[in-house]
């Protein structure tokens, strides 16, 4: 019995449904795009605008021009209507604290939209195009605003003043104009041997087993022979400094005052020290010798600092930012491997400056990995080594993360940010035979073996979306794009609006 309540759908209601389904699939950004011109005739004659503040219109807003066609901001004109459609879409993420960054976004994109509007008719005039009459008549006639009992209705029409009539049919004349440009252009065809070529990028597909090798896991025993065969770099002294950076002589009498007793290395450091360090009487903390490369660029100098007996003080040393020098607070010694703080810090120091050395202890245990997967499998060889395993796929050879394809990063593998542009990775992911390891990939802070597990050629469902997702979304995106680009970059382009918005609308916001 309910179904007798609902409505009954007409053979021409089913039908204009199925056509307005065909059309936005065909052309999506389209048909969206003529809609949304549609939109903005409807609203400029249903709503007041209330665009600008009113001092404005004592002001000539022309913002520049595109072929000496004026891109003039009015009241109701194509220019008001666009920004008022913008800022009530974007109303809602408006606030005090970046009211001028969006108002500026706002007149700003509503400017560039209007460039592209006026772009666009001036080609089409360009070309001797013009709408007949009776389409616009007809468009005009199926106008919401029109519609009584879902028939056009004479009264209302008459209802507008002339002017108002003939501003609304040439609104409409100039987006049936710009319907036509655009179906022009998005109707480029793609010839079949593209497709094919797109379509087969999509196969054939990897899945992927993976051993992880952080470089962060490099041992303290690695560690500690490094200390040991550079022990200089890692000589721990504890010394303060006093800077002077105005010239050489008053530097050396400030260090005189210290050196015979009239002043206290504490007082000239507070008094006359023009470091970071003055505040602290100087004190430098401890460091280790490494720690003073950037601090004192003289070899020489800088070893004799890092020999200072406790309470020594050194001649004058010529530092970047004038000169300075330095009293030793403590006997210098040798880094101690057993404090956990130290050699953190000297983790940091061979990850900076010695990154290669780790890398290749990783890339030789990477090998010994590979060579146990052969012995064994590849599982057994990830317990034996204690390593991590990831694993990702089915993914096909999508070099740069095309969006038509499945893209690396879509399979949330940490170690592998920003391996989707990496080209070494792509070519070893797919030139490993299947169920074999790799060879070791440094990506990132990591080193890693590739285990490609299984391969599957072209999913014939997968192939007609990829063709279609070309065809009618990514290709028309690019085009639509690239079309932006070419008139907001044109010569014809005379833009002012930086100019204008600075001095009259942001003024009155």
């Amino acid at each position: 019995m309910a179904s007798k309540d609902k409505k009954k759908v007409s053979v021409s209601d089913a039908a204009d449904q199925v056509e307005f389904v065909r059309r936005f699939k065909t052309h999506p950004f389209l048909f969206t795009g003529t809609i949304i011109v549609l939109v903005i005739v409807i609203v400029a004659f249903v709503f007041v605008p209330a665009i600008v503040p009113s001092a404005g219109a004592s002001v000539d807003l022309s913002f520049g021009s595109y072929n000496k066609i004026p891109l003039t901001y009015v009241p109701g004109n194509y220019f008001s209507q666009i920004r008022e459609m913008i800022a009530q879409y974007r109303q809602s993420s408006t606030n005090d604290a970046n009211y001028q960054i969006a108002s500026y976004q706002i007149w700003r994109e509503a400017f560039e939209e209007t460039v592209i509007h006026t772009a666009i008719l001036d080609e089409m005039n360009q070309a001797g195009y013009k709408v007949p009459p009776e389409v616009v008549d007809r468009e005009v006639a199926q106008l919401p605003q029109f519609q009584e009992n879902g028939r056009f209705s004479t009264t209302k029409y008459r209802a507008l003043d002339n002017t108002s009539r003939m501003t609304l049919w040439r609104q409409v004349q100039d987006s049936i104009t710009k319907e036509y440009y655009q179906r022009d252009i998005e109707e480029l065809r793609i010839s079949s041997p593209e497709k094919a070529f797109i379509r087969a990028m999509a196969s054939p597909k990897r899945t992927f087993s993976m051993a992880v090798l952080p470089l962060r896991g490099y041992p303290d025993t690695e560690l500690i022979a490094y200390v040991t065969a550079q022990e200089a770099l890692f000589r721990v002294t504890h010394l303060s400094r006093i800077t002077i950076t105005s010239n050489e002589r008053e530097a050396q009498q400030i260090l005189n005052t210290v050196t015979d007793g009239t002043s206290t290395f504490e007082d000239a450091a507070q008094t006359y020290s023009q470091d970071t360090y003055a505040e602290r009487s100087g004190d430098m903390g401890v460091k280790m010798a490494y720690e003073l490369n950037s601090e004192v660029p003289d070899e020489q100098a800088r070893e004799s600092l890092v020999h200072l007996a406790k309470g020594a003080l050194s001649p004058l040393v010529k530092v970047p930012t004038g000169w300075a020098f330095f009293r030793a607070e403590e006997d210098p010694y040798a880094a101690d491997t057993g404090d956990a703080a130290l050699l953190e810090k000297i983790r940091t120091y061979i990850m900076e400056f010695e990154r290669g050395r780790v890398e290749d202890y990783f890339i030789a245990e990477a090998e010994a990995f590979r060579d146990a997967v052969t012995e064994s499998s590849f599982a057994d060889a990830l317990i034996q080594k204690g390593l991590l395993e990831r694993n990702f796929g089915p993914l096909p050879l999508n070099y740069g993360e095309v969006p038509i394809f499945t893209g690396l990063s879509s399979f949330s593998v940490p170690e592998l940010s920003g391996a989707g542009s990496n080209e070494h990775f792509w070519q070893t992911a797919f030139a490993t035979p299947l169920n074999t390891p790799s060879l070791p990939l440094v990506i990132g802070n990591t080193v890693v073996v590739l285990y490609p597990t299984e391969e599957i050629g072209e999913d014939e469902t997968n192939g007609e979306y990829i063709e279609t997702a070309y065809a009618s979304y990514w290709m028309s995106s690019f085009i639509n794009q690239n079309l932006r680009d070419y008139f907001l970059t044109s010569k014809k382009l005379d833009d002012r609006f930086f100019d204008i918005y600075f001095r009259y609308i942001q003024p009155l916001d």
